[in-house]
């Protein structure tokens, strides 16, 4: 997915000059890659970047941004700070993209289908890795991994190498690592062992009577 953003060049920097532009109703950012290494200050409408967000390739959308309404180049967000009490975005970072060269992202991973071991079985779904890195052309960005879990039975799983052939991208994360997979539910024991020791003393200790003539220790019989 694709969008577009515009964005206006900005002369300083600092919390006092980004405090100004958010009352503004502007969002600074800073633009890297490029000619210049320190990056370009910008500042943005936070309003139409939350749309992209929120969109289904959220921060790995491809942006066209247009800077000053000038020429348009593809970029990625690479950081970006949310206040955590009022959650409004603060700062963002944009990356220029070389639309020729490989880059590394961060995709989701979402599972479809109940599985057997789950229906058949009263298994359970464990989702161990939600999200992994993987590399493609910036063209070529998966929204998502999608991972069938139809089939699975109990003690069965999927893992990343599994999901990873004839697609667009290759992993970087361990092709090895388990994503998903049906475990058995926990059976709590209806009586531990400690319970059972305990229960076969109690009714030892009713099944036994007191011995006749039994003496204290000064060897006559004990006085009632």
């Amino acid at each position: 997915m694709e969008a577009n953003l515009k964005a206006l060049t900005r002369d300083g920097r600092g919390k006092n000059e980004a405090r100004r532009l958010r009352r503004d109703g502007r969002l600074p950012a800073v633009v890297y890659g490029g000619e210049k290494p320190e990056g370009i200050s910008v500042s943005v409408d936070p309003d139409l970047l939350l749309e992209i967000f929120h969109s289904e390739s959220g921060v790995n959308t491809l942006i066209s941004l247009s800077v000053d309404d000038g020429k348009t180049s593809q970029v990625l967000v690479k950081d970006f700070q949310v206040d955590p009490v009022s959650n409004e975005l603060l700062h963002v970072d944009f990356y220029r993209l070389a639309m020729d060269k490989a880059i590394t992202v961060t995709v989701p991973v979402v599972l479809n289908g109940e599985p057997v071991g789950v229906k058949q079985q009263g298994g359970l779904v464990d989702f161990i890795q939600r999200e992994v890195q993987v590399e493609c052309m910036p063209a070529e960005i998966p929204e998502n991994i999608e991972v069938d879990i139809s089939d699975l039975m109990i003690g069965q799983g999927v893992r990343l190498h599994q999901v990873s052939s004839g697609v667009p991208w290759s992993p970087v994360s361990d092709p090895d690592s388990l994503l998903v997979h049906v475990i058995a539910p926990k059976v709590e024991e209806e009586e531990t062992v400690d319970e059972a020791e305990e229960a076969e003393g109690a009714e030892g200790a009713e099944g036994a009577e007191p011995e006749a003539g039994k003496t204290d220790e000064g060897g006559g019989p004990s006085e009632s």
